[in-house]
């Protein structure tokens, strides 16, 4: 794939002559780190059997303090074929997933249509979710218009200057707008079964950082004020410091149960209906499964 220009980073490396982009991956074929059922996506995804999710490895995010950093940086994982990447959604439909979700896709857009398609051919009938970081090119979500089911993308930053900080994208703030903007429009209303599984439609979620409940209710404040209770939000508590947190100080710890009140508080004050929460300790939980190649 000469000059890849997929996510908003533009590197417009070849990487199938071996150059790295930002994402952190290269080469010709796609990079595979598990492909299993998973149960901690939002009940509506996860349903009663587990979403059948495919992490893919690298992203053009990185956030700093990332709790999938094992695959986000390029590292864990296994190159596989499009033609193998179709099997593995046949499989995940075989083992009994509720849906098949694409953990940090965007690098691999072409190539997951692709094999989407092939699937489909061959007997795939589960809806497609997107599940990504909120830094995407429209132009490449437009490829993806009558692939995808449900777009699961994140609302990270209303802030320039927290974007920089954390996750090297000043422009996160308007490039997410844009994108949520063409989610919207490819899936502009929920659609659920009877059993209340999700069949199309947009979630946004928001991780709650230590310190920073001012982002977030910026963030909650424009997707309901833009949207309202077309697309769900579903606002995290569970972020957990990771070692290395050293040179930011401000996030070496969990986000308190005020902090956390102070924003469902503020949502509901909004007039937000259509949402999620965590309760309880979810910072205590595990979420990050292992990237041992399982599925692949």
């Amino acid at each position: 794939m000469p000059a890849c220009n997929l996510c908003p980073r533009g590197c417009g490396v070849d990487r199938a002559a071996g150059q790295k982009g930002f994402c952190g991956v290269a080469g010709a074929k796609i990079k595979v780190a598990r492909a299993a059922l998973h149960m901690w996506e939002e009940p509506c995804i996860s349903g009663t059997k587990g979403s059948g999710t495919v992490f893919f490895s690298g992203c053009p995010l990185r956030c700093v303090y990332c709790q999938n950093r094992e695959i986000a940086r390029g590292g864990a994982g296994r190159e596989i074929t499009e033609e193998r990447l179709s099997e593995i959604f046949l499989e995940l439909q075989e083992k009994g997933a509720e849906n098949i979700n694409l953990v940090t896709p965007t690098h691999y857009t072409p190539e997951i249509v692709r094999a989407v398609a092939r699937a489909r051919e061959e007997g795939l009938r589960l809806p497609i979710v997107y599940n990504c970081g909120g830094y995407e090119k429209t132009k490449t979500l437009r490829m993806l218009e009558g692939v995808v089911d449900i777009y699961l993308t994140d609302f990270k930053y209303m802030e320039r200057d927290t974007a920089q900080s954390y996750s090297h994208a000043p422009d996160y703030p308007a490039v997410a707008r844009q994108a949520l903007a063409e989610m919207v429009r490819q899936q502009p209303e929920p659609v659920f079964d009877g059993d209340g599984r999700m069949k199309q439609g947009v979630i946004v979620r928001h991780l709650l950082l230590p310190g920073h409940l001012k982002n977030a209710k910026a963030v909650v404040k424009y997707v309901y004020e833009t949207y309202g209770n077309s697309v769900y939000l579903s606002l995290m508590n569970q972020y957990t410091p990771l070692p290395g947190m050293e040179k930011w100080p401000e996030l070496n710890r969990k986000v308190t149960k005020r902090e956390y009140g102070r924003l469902l508080d503020y949502a509901v004050e909004l007039g937000v209906e259509n949402g999620f929460i965590q309760e309880g300790e979810t910072a205590k939980e595990s979420f990050i499964p292992a990237f041992d190649g399982e599925g692949v």
